[in-house]
């Protein structure tokens, strides 16, 4: 027979718990038998001083841990079969088990995360100045949204990204790059198009032809699809057309990973005859070209030339670009415009992944988009990032006046200069480390290794004057 005890006021768990806790120590113990019926929940109200609906959810939580069952009109009784006890635990501890190694369809190598803010210099190369990002501008289109938008905007649909914020993408394309498309796919960043990218073209085994020195990330997504990176040569120009036209003639390469205006990482940008040439060789070949255009915006010297994708008769080119370099990294925006039977099949693998991105992020960036604020927010960074790209050049001519042995071509946009510090630079990045200096060295864009590193990519779009001006001196206090 149950009997139960006073329960205990001074401790802090609650009561419903205290009487759950003491009916099983009864199980346990074998007080109370399987298939033994408890007493009515009224008899057990009465024990231990409770209300009836603290009594049910103690009885309720003890049938959904397996310790009783209940029967309609018959009250609860304990289970003939009972959840594993203690003495059950100890005997699965004592086996000899050893851990089993998981079998991955595709080990993936260890991701390195470094936290910029541990360095007092950051030459980041593709980092904006989050510093200057109008966040109270902004959060007022996050206020209108919040107090506007209807619940069935928030439900699962528009895997492709919400209308509003399509159209204003691509009124921007057309007025911002010259480039008319006929609908966009907005990604949780660049790196997720590069992914399905991947997913949709690549089968084990099949190629995709890159710069040797080229976007680390976008590498990893093509070799995490199954893909093989074959690299090609590059000149000062960009991708030499030679060395793709000898590697689609031997191999079966399916993609061509571009990034023509500002070239990652030797910041080059690529003549108008060098991309005809690789459109009419891949047209030819039957192969698709990812147009990489990560910063478009930020071009000081001359009006950008036009995407590679703005004059795309074959239908070949896959255009994507970001919102990481406007915005900042963390927004995870980005889009995707491709030929509509491209476009679809993407759509329907990112629904596989994820449905669809940020709402609220969407509707936001369309509202600002709208109101012209964002438009105003480019005109003031690119004037900002011209200040900064002449001030690095200045910098850099003076230590080459100094009587440093270096060699740089001022880029005519992007985010960071690539400078051949003419000498192997393999002890630079632990010594630059120790210096609270980041930057990254030429091995970190390599496929292939190389006998010696000279170069280094340093981006002066993330910090202040002053900074790029120390931390170049320190910089340059190490060579």
């Amino acid at each position: 027979m149950f009997t139960g005890r006073p329960l205990d006021e001074l401790v802090k768990t609650a009561k419903h718990a205290q009487m759950a806790q003491q009916v099983r120590e009864a199980i346990q113990s074998g007080q109370l038998k399987p298939g033994e019926k408890l007493p009515s929940a009224r008899t057990l109200g009465q024990l231990f001083g409770l209300n009836r609906h603290t009594v049910m959810l103690a009885l309720q939580n003890l049938v959904a841990e397996g310790w009783l069952i209940s029967e309609l009109r018959k009250g609860y009784k304990v289970n003939q079969h009972l959840p594993v006890v203690e003495s059950a635990q100890v005997e699965l501890k004592n086996e000899q088990y050893q851990p089993v190694l998981p079998q991955f369809a595709n080990p993936l190598a260890a991701v390195k995360s470094t936290q910029l803010s541990d360095y007092q210099y950051n030459f980041a190369g593709g980092l904006p100045d989050v510093k200057h990002f109008p966040f109270d501008e902004f959060r007022r289109s996050m206020n209108r949204i919040c107090r506007s938008s209807n619940a069935a905007a928030f439900h699962y649909q528009n895997t492709a990204g919400e209308p509003v914020l399509r159209e204003q993408l691509k009124a921007y394309l057309r007025k911002g790059r010259g480039l008319s498309c006929e609908d966009v796919l907005v990604c949780n960043g660049s790196q997720e198009a590069l992914f399905l990218v991947g997913q949709a073209f690549l089968s084990p085994g099949q190629g995709v032809a890159m710069e040797a020195l080229g976007y680390p990330p976008a590498r990893q997504a093509f070799l995490a699809s199954g893909g093989v990176i074959h690299d090609i040569a590059q000149d000062e120009q960009g991708l030499c057309v030679d060395s793709l036209a000898e590697c689609l003639s031997r191999a079966d390469i399916r993609l061509v990973y571009l990034t023509p205006l500002h070239q990652y990482p030797t910041t080059i940008t690529m003549s108008v005859a060098r991309r005809l040439a690789i459109y009419k060789l891949c047209a030819q070949h039957g192969v698709f070209i990812v147009e990489d255009d990560y910063d478009h915006e930020f071009h000081y010297r001359c009006p950008p030339l036009q995407p590679i994708a703005a004059n795309d008769p074959a239908q070949i080119v896959i255009y994507l670009s970001t919102f990481s370099k406007i915005m900042f990294a963390g927004a995870r925006l980005g889009y995707v415009t491709a030929a509509p039977v491209v476009l679809q099949q993407l759509i329907r693998l990112k629904q596989l992944i994820n449905h669809k991105n940020d709402v609220l992020l969407q509707f936001a960036i369309a509202d600002w988009m709208a109101t012209g604020c964002f438009e105003r927010h480019l005109r003031r960074m690119t004037k900002l990032y011209q200040q900064r790209c002449d001030l690095m050049a200045a910098q850099l001519s003076q230590f080459q006046s100094q009587g440093h042995d270096i060699d740089f071509k001022q880029p005519d946009g992007g985010m960071a200069f690539w400078v051949d510090l003419k000498r192997d630079i393999a002890f630079l990045p632990n010594k630059l480390h120790e210096a609270s200096i980041y930057a990254l060295t030429e091995h970190a864009f390599c496929g292939s290794p190389k006998a010696s590193y000279s170069h280094i990519r340093l981006g002066f779009a993330g910090q202040s004057a002053e900074n790029i001006t120390a931390g170049l001196k320190r910089m340059f206090a190490l060579l």
